[in-house]
């Protein structure tokens, strides 16, 4: 089908970021010198609509005067230049036209208007054909993406009809070798063993099998569905003999007599699975695992814990987990890793918890290769890496999830394949979560996002190993991830009446209809015809096993359908029933009204053939990480420089870390925002109140010793993870383990199969010594590329609960403290002295209790060298340090401790009976000392040389502009109030696809005295968006205070945030409500960060009315560092004409926590004057010494003048990008400043 219309925007120049970053991309990695120019234009494809809508949605919708340059039908490119086009594949999703699509229907359109998006890329320079070709080969990811011509205006391809569901006529008579050719043709992942199993089954069913039960049981028993290699029988198991291997072996006979406490006498096969879980088993039958919640639903690790709310004590389950999406990462990095986060937040989603914090982990091959040196057949590690961390932020922040930690780990290796975990946290009252055995008569619903050919295979497509061809041959497989939607469940799910309702419950994750459906219960009826579509085209084998994201399956009784599916609604969410709970014991589906899977229950449960395999455990070569005689000083600085040591910081503000406002500690301390560090830490969220308790989640991993040992690389992952817990106040006594196993494809090969053996034996031998089980965990067992393997790798995540107030953090806090090295000491064979280190452990929890230990951080990849220089750069606090070992400095130490110590305490007192010595002190100068080895270093160079390595490809800072501002501070007081005074004023808070900020905001309002109401803006049908209108203009003309929170309404689509909100005020009858609050009736508008993008769109900044948007006017753009930043950032209140700072002083400054990648703020020279004289510039951000800033890091956006809140004529609307919302006890409390602008108590006191 041909478009009606074809636009083309561009943005103008100096608005041009991501067209400038392209060209420094292309001149520095690909070394194309002749490139004098790149443009970057999106193209637009739309279906039919009226006139007056088109015309309506150019400047609207597409384009903004203020920073774009629009062009129908014609881009004009000039003889200089060159051209190309791109657009994703078709079934990919396209969040640019979908967001485009839904505004238009805002616009009043009575049919949804089809939209498709591209991008045209235009060089201008001397270019070879060789150099385009270059640039396009680098630029298109051909996993998702084509080139297409310019002039295409093709907006859809009809899909054909499907052909009904291929039968297998002659698939029960094959032989042995025809099976062989079979699973070739069909490129299964399961074994050819499990496909003659299959063949004698239909044999004795005496049935003939379809196509779509084939590939449902392929789905079934992949190893990312079935755990295949972790389930696999061994049978002989045999240890090269050698010191190295005592620990192993010891272990292993440790493992046997775990499993005689356990199961007695049994004919249970050994496998890497029970050797994972063994701990947790034999603990719990010990009594000694009271906090664990069990259940036959296994959603995620599951913890019951007692939190102190202020509403008094309540029970709370606490979730966890763990996910990899290594392989579509690897292939398609944007959508694989929002997926990987996606999938990690659905399984305690569906667990019916609220997830409120993530960790991300990753496994990379060095970034900063050159591109050239890219093996052939992959995609290069930069555009891996940083299309990966795209990805995640992307949907992390979209979804509302503050991600408290993200480490990138390196080694040469993961270039065989990337690894990418995401794990999170989770917590909701106990009460909500009714398991119940699904009965037959229940109903199952299909809950969220529609279903497309994304992610068709994706199961059984991470469960092979892959080379050159395969990669090309995997477009369907990834899936694309839409937050927004998942938004919406997560908001549904909190709701305690649905929760209630709900017996069971599961996530699409790998293997779609089939598995997330077919494990509900044991019988199923399944109509696939029900199930909803993105598109036509899909066959009945499609709809079974796509793994399109956002999909959640629940099971309720057949009275409660009705109520569900209405309050999905209110949602705005789409819910219709797929299947019904039978008692036959099988999984049965219908597709156009024919059976199209009948499978036995018991057959599905077998998981395939019974592997076996036998397991040899190679001697670990001499320990090669020692330290030799170096110069310290050299070492110094070069320690810094290494991969695993350097800074991460560009990477890691790419992630919302503050919203939910429940951060405890931010991923990086100290006024310079410069100490990584050691866990990520955040209060439990009370819905509508506030709790005293907070989780913490660390974790510990070191690939160098993965190749050298798996053993000792997996015990010392989890030493590492409890030492970081411990570090920032945890007790390790209560901590809970989750591990992350990630592998070569291992075949039959008994050396191969040694390493995850031994890898999981360290583990086990790790919990057995702490005392602590693993409860939970996931593999990826196929990290092969041709012959390249990943490195052996068990990464092992740390969670445990403690008081938000006992929390302490790694920055140094001030001159003049003792500094203690808390030593765990290892024995011969390089295992840890265990007693001492847990007694090293108690002692730290008790003095960091008492207030003695002010600070600490464990030692990592660069030994106590990178430890205190990493402690000291966040306050600018030196050390003079003595009594330390070259070995100490840089070897590795894990289990080991720096510590700051009160200058009172009497360490030799305090540390009786610990492992320890004194090793210097913190002091007023900016440098690291040390006279034994005559060290003098400023730690401004310090920070330089950490900076250097990594910058190059996570940019840290824009080009300083070298530009004073001159202060302004307007001191007339807007002494107005209004007419009618109101004890209670009421908020109205919208709530878009999009929005996520809308409980913070609410709970602000709500502490300072005010009556809020959310309303969720529908439009799944004209009919909801009819009714939303009419229901928002009601609320608006009820309430004194709009306040529009922050998000990325529509997914800040198209191109440009706040467009979606700015199209419905649009709407006559919201404009003509908030113009008679705002005329009439003496109200206040408050927008935030997406909310202050929509009032800039209006025109309610600065003109106070809502207008159509010309030239000349100001506006928010793209941050000039060109991606999202989240930080805490400082701002001085420089005008008080506004009622909603007439809580605080003229000149105050605040810390104010920021996330945004579209808040620089931009006006026309005259305009700027303007608002300054007439006091409408309400905050500017400022440096450390209070002076306005207009360079990062203060100033994080570029913005003019430094501005970060402007308000209407009278300052009644304000807009301001810092949230802050995101306030309360026991936050940030490693950032140390004033966080509270008392903005929302100002505009409640405003109408008393």
């Amino acid at each position: 089908m041909l478009g009606f219309k074809c636009i083309f925007v561009e943005k103008k120049h100096g608005f041009n970021v991501e067209a400038k970053s392209l060209m420094e991309d292309f001149k520095s990695n690909l070394r194309i010198d002749n490139l004098q120019e790149v443009r970057v234009i999106n193209k637009y494809i739309l279906g039919e609509m009226k006139e007056e809508y088109y015309k309506k949605s150019l400047y609207t919708i597409f384009a903004e005067k203020t920073v774009d340059n629009l062009y129908e039908e014609n881009l004009p490119i000039n003889e200089d230049e060159v051209a190309f086009a791109v657009e994703f594949l078709p079934g990919q999703y396209d969040q640019r036209a979908d967001s485009a699509s839904e505004c238009i229907g805002l616009l009043g359109a009575e049919d949804r208007v089809e939209v498709k998006s591209a991008k045209v890329i235009v060089l201008k320079g001397d270019l070879t054909e060789d150099e385009v070709n270059k640039i396009k080969s680098y630029y298109i990811n051909p996993v998702d993406s084509r080139e297409v011509a310019i002039d295409n205006i093709e907006l859809s391809s009809k899909l054909a009809e499907p052909n009904d569901v291929e039968i297998l006529n002659d698939f029960v008579n094959k032989d042995r070798k025809q099976i062989e050719e079979f699973h070739k043709e069909l490129g299964l992942a399961m074994s050819i063993d499990d496909l003659v199993m299959i063949r004698d089954y239909f044999k004795s069913e005496e049935k003939v099998p379809t196509i779509t039960e084939i590939k449902v049981i392929d789905t079934y028993w992949s190893d990312h569905c079935r755990h295949t290699t972790f389930s696999t029988a061994i049978e002989d198991v045999t240890f090269e003999i050698g010191e190295l291997n005592n620990a192993a072996q010891k272990s292993y006979e440790a493992y046997l007599k775990s499993r005689d406490f356990v199961y007695g006498e049994t004919d249970r096969d050994e496998t890497l699975m029970d050797i994972a879980v063994i701990t947790m088993k034999e603990m719990r039958k010990r009594g000694m695992l009271d906090d664990l919640d069990i259940s036959e639903e296994i959603n995620a690790c599951s913890i019951k814990v007692n939190i102190e709310t202020d509403k008094g004590n309540e029970e709370y389950l606490v979730m966890f987990k763990n996910e990899t999406h290594n392989h579509p990462t690897e292939i398609e990095p944007f959508g694989g890793a929002a997926t990987c986060l996606g999938g990690a937040i659905r399984d305690p989603l569906s667990g019916r918890t609220y997830v409120y914090q993530a960790m991300r982990v990753t496994g990379a091959a060095d970034p900063t290769v050159p591109v050239e040196d890219t093996i052939k057949g992959k995609l290069p590690q930069r555009t891996i890496t940083l299309g990966a961390a795209h990805g995640y932020s992307s949907y992390g922040n979209q979804i509302g999830l503050a991600t408290g930690q993200v480490s990138e780990v390196y080694h040469p290796n993961y270039v065989a394949k990337r690894m990418e975990v995401g794990a999170v946290i989770a917590a909701a009252p106990k009460e909500n979560v009714v398991r119940e055995e699904p009965n037959a008569g229940d109903i199952v619903i299909l809950l969220g996002g529609r279903t497309g050919r994304d992610g068709v295979g994706g199961a059984t497509g991470s469960s092979k190993e892959h080379t050159e061809d395969s990669i090309n041959e995997c477009a369907a497989e990834v899936q694309k991830g839409n937050a927004p939607t998942e938004r919406k469940i997560q908001r549904l799910f909190r709701n305690a009446e649905i929760a209630k309702m709900i017996k069971r419950c599961n996530d699409f994750g790998a293997g779609g209809v089939s598995v997330a459906i077919g494990e509900l219960t044991r019988g199923l009826d399944i109509n696939l015809d029900n199930v909803p579509k993105k598109y036509e085209g899909l066959d009945g084998t499609e709809i079974a096993i796509s793994e399109s994201q956002e999909r959640m399956a629940v099971v309720v009784n057949k009275e409660n359908v009705d109520r569900f599916i209405e309050l999905s609604k209110v949602e705005n969410l789409e819910a219709v029933v797929v299947a019904e709970v039978t008692d036959t014991e099988r999984l049965r589906m219908y597709w156009r009204g024919k059976e199209i899977v009948n499978l036995k229950r018991s057959f599905l449960d077998t998981n395939g053939a019974r592997q076996v395999t036998n397991v040899e455990v190679k001697l670990p070569g001499e320990y090669p990480l020692a330290v030799g005689d170096i110069d310290v000083k050299e070492a110094w600085v070069n320690n810094l420089k290494k991969l695993n040591v350097a800074s991460q910081k560009g990477l890691v503000e790419r992630f919302d870390s503050t919203i939910g406002g429940g951060t405890v500690l931010m991923p990086y301390g100290g006024k310079d925002a410069n100490t990584e560090q050691e866990a990520m830490v955040a209060k439990i969220p009370v819905l509508n109140g506030v709790s005293e308790e907070a989780t913490i989640m660390s974790y510990g991993f070191n690939p160098d010793l993965g190749v050298w040992s798996p053993y000792h690389m997996a015990y010392y992952s989890i030493i590492e993870a409890v030492t970081k817990l411990a570090a920032v106040g945890g007790d390790y006594r209560k901590a809970r383990l989750t591990l992350q196993e990630y592998f070569e494809k291992l075949g039959k090969n008994a050396e191969r199969w040694g390493k995850p053996f031994a890898a999981l034996l360290g583990a086990y031998q790790a919990q057995i010594d702490l005392g602590i089980p693993a409860i939970g965990g996931k593999d990826s067992m196929s990290g092969s590329f041709g012959d390249i393997d990943v490195p052996p790798t068990l990464v092992a995540f740390a969670v445990g609960v403690e008081k938000a107030k006992n929390i302490i953090s790694a920055e140094l806090k001030e001159a003049g403290s003792q500094l203690v090295f808390l030593m765990a000491e290892r024995n011969e064979d390089y295992t840890l002295k265990v007693e001492g280190y847990k007694n090293n452990l108690e002692k730290l929890h008790e003095l960091i209790l008492e207030g003695k230990v002010i600070s600490a951080a464990s030692v990592k990849f660069g030994g106590v060298a990178e430890t205190l220089s990493k402690m000291a750069f966040g306050n600018k606090i030196g050390v003079k340090f003595s009594n330390l070992t070259k070995e100490e400095l840089f070897g590795l130490n894990y289990g080991s401790l720096v510590l700051e110590v009160k200058s009172d305490v009497n360490i030799d007192e305090e540390f009786k009976g610990c492992a320890y010595k004194a090793i210097g002190s913190t002091i007023k100068d900016e440098v690291i000392i040390s006279e034994e080895y005559d060290l003098d270093l400023k730690l401004s160079a310090l920070e330089e040389s950490y900076e250097e390595k990594l910058s190059k490809v996570f940019k840290i800072k824009t080009k300083s502009s070298n530009e004073k501002v001159e202060e302004v501070l307007f001191d007339k007081v807007n002494v107005n109030s209004p007419i009618i005074k109101v004890a209670k004023p009421k908020v109205i808070i919208p709530v878009f696809p999009g929005t996520n900020c809308e409980y913070d905001c609410e709970r602000a309002f709500r502490n300072a005295g005010a009556e809020t109401e959310t309303l969720v803006f529908r439009n799944y049908s004209k009919d909801a968006f009819v009714e939303s209108i009419e229901n928002l203009e009601k609320q608006i003309r009820e309430s004194q205070i709009i306040m529009l929170p922050g998000g990325f309404s529509a997914g800040d689509e198209p191109d440009g945030s706040g467009k979606f909100i700015a199209t419905v005020f649009r709407n006559e009858k919201i404009k003509d409500a908030v113009m008679d609050l705002l005329k009439n009736r003496d109200g206040l508008i408050l927008g935030i960060c997406n909310g202050f993008q929509a009032l800039i769109k209006l025109g309610l900044v600065p003109y106070g009315e809502i207008i159509d948007i010309e030239e000349e006017m100001a506006t928010l753009t793209y941050n000039e560092i060109n991606r999202h930043m989240s930080s805490i950032i400082q701002t001085k209140v420089v005008s008080k004409k506004s009622p909603w700072f007439n809580k605080v002083n003229l000149g105050d400054i605040h810390n104010v926590a920021i996330s945004h990648g579209e808040g620089r703020f931009v006006a026309p020279e005259k305009l700027l004057k303007q608002l300054v004289e007439n006091g409408q510039v309400a905050t500017q951000y400022v440096d450390n010494k209070g002076n306005i800033a207009l360079d990062m890091p203060f100033n994080p956006n570029g913005s003019m003048l430094g501005i970060e809140g402007i308000t209407s004529p009278d300052g009644r609307v304000l807009g301001k990008m810092g949230h802050s919302e995101r306030i309360g006890d026991n936050l940030y409390k490693n950032v140390p400043g004033n966080f509270d602008q008392k903005i929302f108590e100002s505009g409640v006191k405003y109408f008393k």
